[in-house]
């Protein structure tokens, strides 16, 4: 049955009543350069069959280089690290791959615990209370702590420190504008040597940092926590390397009131970005303000164990003035893959696979540090760091790409950092995991030396 559940009369009256002259006028405001016509459709031709379309899309998929292709340094938020079989095996069964809201715990009890697990995963890793069921992603994750500390201070301002992703401070600054909330974004801050405590006032609600900051650096956070509290403001930290929770001290324990992170690292592949995992995590105290959804454990009219939503203080549940939050559900499969493989890991292999990333990367760092012209930015890194090229690195990062090795990001041409790409034109963001090799090293440090040579 075809599935067309407006006629053009009813998309006229919609239109009159809320004001718009054309289904165009609603786009008015979205920049023309990012609209696309009738044509960016047509590039598989109708009319064509389906063989002869499977052979179109295997054409462009070719003409496409895959991470594991070559040397492979790219991080900044998202990470290639090894997925084992096991984890795409068991989350394609039925019971993960089409389940959906566990709004019936007597026939989601396998769900539900799977959520939970993942909950108790994220509190211990961050070294929080309680953590919630999921978000979308890291990004969005920051900019809900950032709308929950101003419900919980009552404060509007939000202070983004310069350690933070571009596009999660782009993120934080779109979603909070919107509801109102003032944003002030210190500038990028590639040596870590910001004093983002002087930028908290009577008004402010709370400040994002993240650690490892973007450009690679770690940090004790103590300090900042104590001052920032000092003044009655919330600390929030990101975290976009999740693997890094195996080796550097735990939010948490360096007194952060919201971690909130991305979770992509385990279990996830890259896959052109997405789909992802946001992490978001708490004070218990905090937990009524706490967007999404939370799994509890509970016993049945039998005290036998079983689990169902505790909270879900979201639209869907609650009177809109009353939700926490807009997320219309959690990122649920991603999050089981998470959680499959942190268990198969286990404390232990979680540890050795932290500081397998951190020895990896401290040996490519000394390694390309030794590359004449070029220099190594931070003191302090878990497996990203930030080289200084002496020239602009977004040309090189080009002609690399084009001789089959991905240096790395260039910040400098990343959206989120107008302001601030002329200090940033020259630095390299360099990611080493697990699965970059002494070889993919050496070709990387050769072509470095034959470029900044010429």
């Amino acid at each position: 049955m075809r599935y067309l559940p407006l006629t053009g009369e009813d998309r006229a009256e919609m239109l009159r009543v809320i004001g718009a002259p054309s289904i165009d006028a609603l786009y008015s405001d979205v920049p023309a350069g990012l609209l696309h016509g009738p044509e960016a459709f047509q590039a598989v031709a109708p009319g064509k069959s389906e063989l002869q379309v499977e052979r179109e899309m295997a054409a462009y998929a070719r003409a496409s280089r895959a991470a594991g292709d070559g040397p492979f340094f790219v991080g900044g938020g998202l990470y290639r690290h090894h997925v084992p079989a096991a984890v795409d095996h068991l989350i394609q069964r039925s019971e993960f791959l089409t389940a959906y809201t566990p709004y019936q715990p007597e026939i989601a009890q396998g769900t539900l615990q799977t959520l939970f697990e993942f909950q108790t995963q994220v509190a211990l890793l961050t070294g929080m209370d309680v953590a919630n069921a999921s978000l979308y992603d890291g990004s969005t994750a920051a900019a809900e702590a950032g709308m929950m500390a101003v419900r919980i201070t009552r404060r509007n301002k939000v202070v983004v420190a310069g350690s933070v992703h571009p596009h999660y401070r782009a993120v934080v600054q779109n979603q909070l504008g919107f509801a109102g909330i003032e944003v002030e974004l210190a500038p990028a801050d590639p040596t870590a040597e910001d004093d983002v405590a002087a930028r908290v006032d009577a008004g402010t609600a709370a400040v994002i940092v993240q650690n490892p900051g973007f450009f690679g650096q770690v940090r004790d956070l103590t300090a900042l926590a104590q001052a920032v509290h000092a003044k009655g403001a919330l600390l929030i930290v990101a975290v976009t390397e999740a693997v890094s929770l195996g080796a550097v001290e735990s939010p948490g324990a360096m007194g952060a009131d919201i971690v909130v992170g991305e979770g992509q690292s385990f279990g996830n592949a890259l896959t052109f970005g997405g789909p992802t995992v946001g992490l978001f995590a708490t004070r218990s105290k905090f937990l009524r303000q706490m967007p999404g959804r939370l799994c509890g454990e509970t016993v049945d009219a039998d005290g036998r164990r079983g689990f169902v939503l505790t909270l879900s203080t979201r639209e869907q549940h609650i009177r809109r003035d009353k939700a926490t939050s807009n997320i219309c559900t959690s990122a649920g499969l991603c999050a089981s893959a998470f959680t499959i493989h942190l268990a198969m890991l286990g404390e232990r292999g979680l540890t050795h696979l932290a500081a397998l990333n951190h020895a990896l990367a401290g040996r490519a760092a000394d390694r390309l540090a030794a590359v004449p012209g070029l220099s190594l930015v931070n003191d302090t890194f878990f497996n990203e760091f930030t080289l200084d090229l002496g020239r602009p690195a977004a040309p090189v990062v080009e002609r690399l790409a084009a001789r089959g090795i991905l240096a790395g990001i260039a910040p400098a041409v990343l959206d989120g950092v107008e302001a601030d790409a002329a200090a940033l034109q020259n630095l390299l963001v360099v990611a080493v995991t697990e699965l970059v090799t002494d070889e993919d090293v050496e070709a990387l440090a050769s072509a470095l030396t034959e470029e900044l040579s010429a």
